[in-house]
């Protein structure tokens, strides 16, 4: 502060004519004695009551520069708000002094603790740290500095473990209660917005045993504190600190010490004392030698002497060129070349309170101005404790926090960090392992945000992030992975081709269409010999060309559905099969009608002739055509997607359209069916030699067999499987007729041809 007037005082640019003088004081940062130099400085230095309505004083402070720290500069400022008098602290960095209704008059050259509550916030978060330990000092810098960083932690989505605060001058036990926390905690990571004083005490306790390995976490009350850096164990911390600079010719200041300087000062002498380990006084103490001259200031190596990297010394001098700046406006005018200044000049504190609104300056670098609230531009480098080669700690800057900046460009790090025990791996604090993809977060119960559990997603959902705190579904027509952390088409399924038991069909279907062409060129080779005559040739041949119908329109259920197979499939399959069951039908009535035509008297084959048995197969399959036709119209089947059968693929199906058509055209064939098989089984006993009506029988016996199972099975079976019922029930009742009906008479055609004679067929039994 003395330097930094000086220079002012020997300007010729500010201030030019006028002497700046100045009285120090030590608060010994205690709020009463804070209180009394604060009534003491407005009260200004006459001894003469005025009695008058002149209160005007000579020697009034216009302003003052202090304190460094947050609770004596909160009791300083609402004395000075009263007296109308600005205070600009370089260090007190508390929240609370930027509510102007508060502190109306107070400025400061060093940024609020929101800024480095919400840098540090940042820098947690950065490195992927959500669970925390936190410490503080108990004072309004420690508890105000907390109260942010909480709040932007909060925001951050960080979780606090502890929160304990302490104060340098609290009993030994209170200490090592904290110290003891530190200790038990899961938390690798700890922040600590305290000031030096308050640190060292608390390292201190810590040292005694094993100290516990954290990751430090830092404000600039004393992240760069030199003395700190004995602990080793601290190692790697991180923090915030207000940006360093550089003072031209403050160090040639500092070492301008005489024998007298040092002498006339208590603070000096001192200081000089114990950088030299000898004494200047009289009453020497007996353990120390006598000061004998040739004590060289120049080349002592201490924090005095150090001047490379000032940080707070450099906002106590942006704080004395502020006011003097204010003062400058309120009491000269001109251009740079004619500067005058009115020495004369009434000046009082509320203008220089004025003037400091709209200070905006450069010095050294180093810009300076104060928004709304008094607060300058917030800037911190980022510094971390690294060991040199030679085995000294020291601070390393690392980055910076410029608040500034837009969002997202604010926190920057450009150089290497050590982390705890000088490692280079970026240490884990976190209260639970993420949460990989295909599974959500679950809270523990009674446990901060940051603790929770890892639940595999529910089937059918997913989560594609990390730490997802929710599991979705997937689309209908999309189905999770193996491992739920994206969603696949489903795959679609229905009897194809291409498969085991849609081959394995195909061939039965084509066999039988071959055994069915097979029988039907047998009967056409033989077709004059009396087995095939027997009973109607011509029916016969009609019968084994919808048997073999029926066996190929099995076919066009297998592939996938189209709007012309579901139509196809459904009415082919009921126009064939009811052809089929026609043609048995007439064969059946022709058997029964030429026993009748046996018996004396009995003409009735006139009646139930060739003719009559073609109008009878057209009939009754016109009737089915009839039933197919309108259930096309009306509504016909249609393929759709199946999604609900199962979930995790969509079966392609033909869905039926109208229930009652398919259920008509089934319930038409049973009826054909269970005639068939009552007027087969009436004849089954008539007495030829080669009775066909017990073939029918049979064969209609097999065929009600297969479709009765049908049902149960059909509506029961899933998704493609529905479609093999189906196929199967075709297939097994047409090979149930083929073999029944013709089977045993191509076995005589060709095999026991003595049997294929008239005499043979009109033999009783």
């Amino acid at each position: 502060m003395i330097f930094a007037i000086d220079e002012i005082n020997n300007s010729s640019k500010l201030l030019p004519g006028i002497k700046l003088g100045y009285e120090i004081y030590d608060s010994c940062i205690a709020v009463p004695v804070s209180a009394h130099i604060a009534f003491q400085l407005s009260n200004g230095q006459d001894p003469v009551y005025y009695k008058n309505s002149n209160c005007s004083q000579s020697g009034v402070v216009m302003a003052a520069v202090g304190d460094s720290g947050s609770t004596p500069s909160i009791s300083i400022s609402r004395i000075f708000r009263s007296f109308g008098i600005p205070l600009v602290s370089p260090f007190a960095t508390c929240a609370c002094l930027s509510d102007k209704q508060q502190h109306p008059t107070f400025f400061r050259t060093i940024p609020s603790d929101q800024f480095q509550a919400d840098g540090l916030a940042k820098l947690v978060k950065h490195f992927g740290w959500t669970w925390i330990g936190a410490v503080r000092s108990n004072s309004d810098y420690g508890n105000y500095g907390m109260a942010s960083f909480l709040d932007a932690a909060l925001r951050e989505g960080i979780c606090v473990e502890y929160s304990e605060a302490f104060y340098r001058t609290d009993a030994p036990y209170k200490i090592k209660r904290v110290a003891d926390m530190i200790r038990r905690s899961t938390a690798i990571v700890v922040v600590s917005f305290a000031a030096s004083g308050d640190m060292k005490v608390l390292l201190e306790e810590l040292a005694r045993d094993p100290p516990p390995p954290r990751q430090w976490i830092g404000s600039e009350g004393w992240v760069t504190d030199p003395h700190l850096m004995s602990f080793s164990f601290c190692r790697g911390a991180i923090g915030v600190a207000i940006q360093q600079s550089v003072i031209p010719g403050l160090r040639d200041f500092l070492l301008d010490l005489s024998p007298s300087k040092v002498t006339s000062s208590s603070v000096l002498t001192e200081f000089w004392e114990e950088a030299f380990e000898c004494s200047l006084t009289e009453n020497a103490d007996l353990n120390k030698r006598e000061c004998d001259g040739t004590e060289d200031i120049k080349r002592l190596k201490n924090p005095y002497t150090e001047t490379s990297q000032l940080r707070a010394t450099n906002m106590v001098y942006k704080a004395v060129y502020a006011i003097a700046y204010a003062i400058h406006s309120a009491v000269c005018m001109g251009n740079k070349s004619t500067i005058y200044c009115d020495k004369y000049f009434n000046l009082e504190p509320k203008h220089v309170f004025t003037e400091l609104k709209k200070v905006n300056f450069t010095r050294n670098g180093y810009h300076v101005s104060f928004d709304s609230k008094g607060d300058p531009v917030a800037f911190y480098e980022l510094v971390n404790w690294q060991k040199s080669d030679s085995g000294i700690m020291e601070l390393v800057t690392v980055g910076y926090y410029d608040a500034s900046l837009p969002m997202g460009e604010q926190f920057r790090i450009n150089r290497n960090l050590t982390w705890l025990d000088g490692g280079t791996q970026v240490p884990v604090s976190v209260c639970s392992q993420s949460c990989p993809p295909g599974s959500r977060k679950v809270l523990q119960k009674g446990k901060p945000i940051c603790c929770y559990d890892c639940i595999l997603c529910p089937e059918g959902e997913i989560s594609n992030i990390t730490d997802s705190p929710d599991c979705f579904l997937c689309h209908e027509e999309f189905w999770p992975n193996t491992k739920k952390d994206a969603c696949l088409l489903k795959p679609v399924e229905f009897l194809s081709f291409d498969e085991v038991l849609g081959i394995i069909l195909v061939v039965f279907s084509v066999s039988g269409a071959c055994l069915t062409i097979t029988a039907a060129t047998v009967f056409f080779y033989h077709r004059t010999t009396p087995v095939v005559r027997a009973n109607n040739s011509e029916l016969s041949f009609l019968l084994l060309f919808s048997l073999t119908l029926c066996f190929l329109c099995s076919l066009t259920f297998i592939g996938a559905p189209s709007e012309w197979s579901c139509m196809l499939r459904h009415t082919a399959f009921g126009i064939t099969f009811v052809l089929c069951i026609s043609c048995v039908l007439g064969k059946t009535l022709v058997v029964l009608m030429a026993f009748k035509a046996t018996l004396p008297g009995n003409n009735v084959m006139k009646w139930f002739g060739p003719l009559q048995q073609r109008l009878t197969v057209v009939c009754l399959t016109l009737v089915q055509i009839i039933i197919c036709t309108l259930w096309l119209v009306v509504s016909p089947p249609f393929p759709v997607k199946n999604l609900t059968t199962y979930k995790e693929k969509i079966l392609l199906e033909c869905a039926l359209g109208s229930a009652v058509g398919f259920w008509a055209v089934l319930g038409y064939i049973g009826l054909l069916a269970v005639f068939c098989f009552v007027l087969a089984f009436l004849a089954r006993k008539l007495p030829d030699n080669f009775n066909e009506a017990k073939l029918i029988t049979f064969s209609m016996l097999i065929f009600c067999a297969v479709w009765i199972t049908f049902i149960p099975a059909y509506v029961s079976s899933p998704g493609k499987f529905t479609v093999a019922v189906e196929i199967f029930a075709i297939l097994a009742s047409s090979y149930g007729l083929i073999l029944c009906i013709f089977a045993p008479k191509c076995f005589i055609i060709l095999f026991q041809p003595e049997k294929n004679t008239k005499k043979y067929m009109m033999n009783k039994k």
